[in-house]
């Protein structure tokens, strides 16, 4: 076996890391995380430095990729949605450094999926296990603070637990299609209340004369990112946050990647109005970014929300992920949905504190999901 640690993902094959990727989420493809980097998106400026793990098999002159990790030594806690901020300051307050810190993750991503990357026809187990060990080593020689899988799977969890990390539970909002023929299916078993109330912002929306159109990526031109741009970054303006991805990132994902892509656009008097950007595979439809170039009753909620049901229904995909945070999802059918991560920090006296912090918050976490799912916006069966 051969281990190498690679600074851009451009030294790794794409179709190497496709073997071990396979079709789970789009976001964990060479084509998205490489435009991620060429773009300038994630860099040692933007925070982000590349220590991508390969392993390697080797038969005699040939090497065969055969285990990787997506991993970035970062100067900061931005863009990751599993928020570590508390402990940077409790670093800082006792005079130690939190950064640099390494972090498994998709960047800017809050998207479930694989970390330990492995090859179908190898041992899962084994080889996650080297990947993990040598993620910890990696750590020690950057003289990182930590390591930190960010919404890693459920069943990375154990592998992480056995070779001392800390799982950490939190949630998200998820859709579900529980075998819908149509959008008025998945109504009809909403609580009254709630029913009418999708039924009437979907009316005040067609009551302003604007339509709503959904349209795959093969389909979008260089004119239709530009304005998914413009209304992308006036979103961004608006709520005083950080432009992580710039338009030359979309306009490579739209060339490279188009089949994941589905774009939900709003017309009125013919011109594009709003626009929300969304990424799909086999099952699953994932909301990521939305914009529109002014304020418009519950378009929002159409865009966003209410047409990417549709698509999922029409198409047959058994779940959507709508993006991190907001409890206005659950009114609208989406249910809290854990997700998971987990945490190595190097000095003990700190890993002691977060665990405390962390069983804490679980017991935290686990009643407040209790409490929304008591608030269901379906029918009480029985």
């Amino acid at each position: 076996m051969l281990l190498k640690v690679h600074h851009t993902l451009a030294e790794i094959p794409a179709d190497s890391w496709a073997r071990l990727t396979g079709t789970d989420t789009p976001f964990l493809k060479h084509e998205f995380l490489n435009a991620l980097e060429t773009t300038g998106c994630v860099n040692p400026k933007t925070g982000w430095s590349p220590r991508h793990l390969g392993l390697y098999q080797q038969t005699g002159n040939s090497e065969t990729l055969i285990g990787a990790v997506p991993l970035y030594l970062k100067t900061h806690s931005y863009g990751e949605y599993i928020f570590d901020w508390a402990w940077a300051n409790a670093y800082d307050k006792a005079g130690l450094n939190y950064y640099p810190k390494l972090s498994a993750a998709v960047p800017f991503t809050p998207v479930t999926g694989p970390r330990l990357l492995v090859a179908n026809n190898h041992n899962k187990q084994d080889i996650s296990q080297q990947l993990i060990v040598a993620a910890l080593d990696l750590a020690k020689q950057e003289q990182a603070s930590s390591l930190h899988w960010l919404f890693v799977t459920s069943d990375e969890i154990p592998l992480l637990e056995a070779e001392h990390h800390l799982s950490r539970n939190s949630f998200q909002f998820h859709w579900q299609n529980n075998g819908y023929g149509n959008f008025d299916e998945f109504l009809a078993g909403l609580s009254s209340g709630k029913r009418k109330k999708i039924k009437r912002e979907r009316r005040q929306v067609a009551e302003e004369g604007i339509s709503v159109k959904v349209v795959p990526g093969s389909e979008l031109s260089r004119e239709h990112w530009d304005s998914f741009y413009s209304f992308y970054y006036a979103t961004i303006q608006n709520h005083w946050a950080i432009p992580y991805l710039n338009r030359e990132f979309f306009y490579s994902i739209g060339q490279t990647m188009p089949e994941n892509i589905v774009m939900i656009l709003a017309f009125k008097n013919n011109e594009v109005i709003a626009g929300a950007l969304n990424f799909r595979d086999d099952n699953c439809l994932y909301g990521r970014y939305w914009g529109s170039n002014g304020m418009y009753h519950s378009l929002h909620f159409e865009t966003c929300y209410y047409r990417a049901i549709e698509y999922c229904i029409e198409n047959g995909l058994q779940r959507f992920e709508a993006g991190a945070q907001g409890e206005h999802k659950l009114s609208r059918g989406f249910l809290p949905t854990p997700v998971y991560s987990a945490h190595w920090l190097d000095h003990a006296e700190f890993n002691r504190a977060v665990s405390d912090f962390i069983d804490r918050e679980k017991h935290g976490i686990s009643h407040q999901i209790a409490e929304l799912n008591d608030h269901s916006p379906f029918k009480q069966v029985g």
